[in-house]
């Protein structure tokens, strides 16, 4: 009964990889062949991702109000979520699009800072801090270039996004085949066990 059940979640689970694999790399399949259109459905999952998020969590806020004395934070972020949600849908894809590549840029920015910091702690600990220093100088680079070259920010986000989505994929894959090699010794063993 226990090898039975364990077989069923296996089998549930190995469909579940192949069907996430099977989209993770359809997307990347179709950022490669249609990039414009790509980045039109990008620029809508950023607004309409935004706008739900937002209505979430002012319900949620709601939910709280009895027992969470801060539950206007929650609220005041649900508004501003589902703001720009509405205004990136109004001045869509531009709006949408402006926050990913600014938000890419924020984030090698303040990643090179944090490298920074964490070098020159390295230094003070005696350690080697060359490499790190290094690392947090050419991400804050990287962050001042996402700003002036947003097209080129743009371009290499969904190309990250196409690699992940194929890479990933190809491991749900792969994943789900190797659980199928043990849901057939599963099946074996029930079958033994049986006779």
């Amino acid at each position: 009964m226990i090898a039975e059940n364990l077989r069923d979640r296996y089998h549930h689970a190995k469909w579940a990889l192949v069907l996430r694999g099977l989209l993770g790399i359809a997307i990347a399949v179709l950022i490669f062949v249609r990039p414009f259109a790509s980045v039109a459905a990008f620029a809508l999952v950023i607004a309409v991702w935004a706008l739900f998020d937002g209505i979430v969590r002012i319900v949620h806020a709601f939910a709280l109000r009895d027992v969470m004395s801060d539950w206007w934070m929650l609220l005041f972020a649900g508004v501003i979520g589902v703001l720009f949600g509405g205004a990136a849908l109004y001045y869509y894809p531009a709006l949408s699009l402006s926050f990913a590549i600014a938000w890419v840029a924020l984030w090698l920015f303040v990643a090179g800072l944090i490298a920074i910091y964490v070098a020159m702690q390295e230094r003070r600990a005696g350690e080697s801090w060359g490499w790190t220093l290094t690392t947090g100088v050419i991400a804050i680079v990287c962050g001042v270039l996402a700003f002036a070259y947003p097209g080129l920010t743009l371009a290499w986000l969904m190309g990250l996004i196409a690699a992940f989505g194929l890479v990933g994929g190809t491991a749900m894959l792969i994943g789900a085949v190797k659980m199928q090699s043990v849901e057939h010794d599963l099946s074996r063993m029930m079958h033994a066990a049986a006779d």
